[in-house]
This record gives structure tokens, sequence and C-alpha cells, in this order.
């Protein structure tokens, strides 16, 4: 082979060589571009952009979603999205999204406890014990989730139940401040409720008492004697 043919063999080469690494990256991009607007709406996370965020979110969910469900990436995907909608307080989207995440991943605690959160911030706060509940069913050291559920347990009036979630919620995180709180406002509310419950049973049991001594009086006293009225004289005394 002539040197001449060589180097321009060689040439070409090189030339194709640096050519083919632009385009693979190019379509491992569009193939990719889930991860790239997963990445986003993480970092506008952070940065408190929360609408940003979830649009981002939305356009990773609306791509092709096969590369971040090969990772925990598609998982982060709608806990970031269900997490930036309770901050924008679109509590019954955001419990939407849950749904949508648990119907992949329904043991995820993170995702059960977030639509308890969205539960409670709606006023439903028994569908936030039930959610609080499979929250710690999946992951029974979940400080929050039990913080969460002794929360909404105290607005059900509910204060012993609400003092054991608080409890177990400090023997998870020994020193907790939130839950050595809630520990505290749940116990008074429960002595406080039975010193009420106290207070109401003597008062029924008082009221009973009196009931039946009016009772008793009125069926047992002796009647009083008639007096018979004095018959006036017909005829007038003459004086």
């Amino acid at each position: 082979m002539k040197i001449g043919h060589f180097i321009c063999i060689l040439a070409i080469i090189v030339l194709f060589a640096g050519f083919t690494p632009p385009v693979l990256a190019a379509e491992n991009t569009t193939i990719d571009a889930a991860t790239n607007y997963y990445n986003t709406g993480k970092n506008l996370l952070g940065m408190n952009e929360y609408a940003r965020a979830v649009a981002a979110f939305d356009q990773a969910l609306a791509s092709d979603t096969t590369m971040i469900r090969a990772s925990d990436a598609l998982l982060y995907t709608y806990q970031g999205k269900a997490y930036g909608l309770i901050k924008l307080d679109r509590y019954d989207d955001a419990i939407r999204t849950v749904d949508e995440g648990l119907a992949i991943y329904p043991e995820d605690p993170m995702l059960w406890n977030d639509k308890g959160y969205a539960f409670y911030k709606l006023g439903r706060y028994q569908d936030a014990v039930t959610a609080y509940d499979s929250a710690i069913r999946f992951d029974q050291n979940y400080t929050s989730a039990l913080i969460n559920k002794g929360q909404a347990l105290f607005l059900l009036g509910r204060y012993q139940d609400s003092a054991d979630a608080y409890t177990r919620a400090d023997a998870t995180d020994p020193g907790n401040s939130e839950a050595a709180a809630g520990l505290a406002q749940a116990q008074a509310a429960e002595a406080a409720a039975g010193s009420t419950q106290i207070m109401i049973i003597i008062l029924a049991g008082i009221v009973i008492v009196v009931a039946g001594v009016i009772v008793w009086y009125m069926k047992f006293r002796k009647p009083a004697e008639e007096k018979i009225p004095e018959k006036k004289n017909k005829k007038a005394k003459k004086k």
C-alpha cells in the first residue's frame, strides 16, 4: 500500500472517530430527556421554585421514563412533584400525584406520608391517620409519620392515641423536640378530659339524686287535711 493511501485512510478514521461521540451523546440526550427534566425539577425544589419544579416533573413524566424507571429517579419524581404541590397548597392535586406514584410503588412510606399530610391540610383527619398508618407499616421507625399521626389524632380528640404516637416517635428519635411537645400537649389534654368527665359524672349523680328525692316526695308525701268550709247561716242574726 502506498504511503499516500495509508495516510488518507487514517485521516478518514480519525475524522469519523472525532464526530461519533457527539452524535451518540445527542442521541442519549434525546432518549433520556426524562432524566434531564427530573434533575431540573430537583434543583428547582432546592431553590423553593415549587411551581417551576412541578412543571419540570410533569415534563419528566410525560417523557420516555424507561431510564428513570430503571433507577429510583421515577419514584423521586413522584415524591418531588407531590412535595411541590403541597408547598403550593394544591392538596387535591398532591393526592392524585401520590396515588399515581403508589400505583407503581405501593410500599413507599414517603408517598403515604405525603398523602396523609395532604389529607391533614384538607381537614380530613381520619383519612390522614389511615395514610400515616400505611407509611408506618412500611417503615416502623418513620419519625415524621408518627409525629404527623399524633397531630391528626389530637385534632380528632383521641388524646391517649395521640400520646402513644408521640411516644413512639420519641423512641425512634430520642430528644425530638416536636415529639416531646406533642406528647406533653396530648397528655395535658387527656388529663383535662378526664377531669371534665369526672365532673360530668358527679353532676349527673347529683341530678339523679335530686330527681329521686323529688319523685319520692311527690309520691309518698302525706296530703294535707282538707278543711271543711263553715256553713253560712241562712238567716242573719238579729240584733
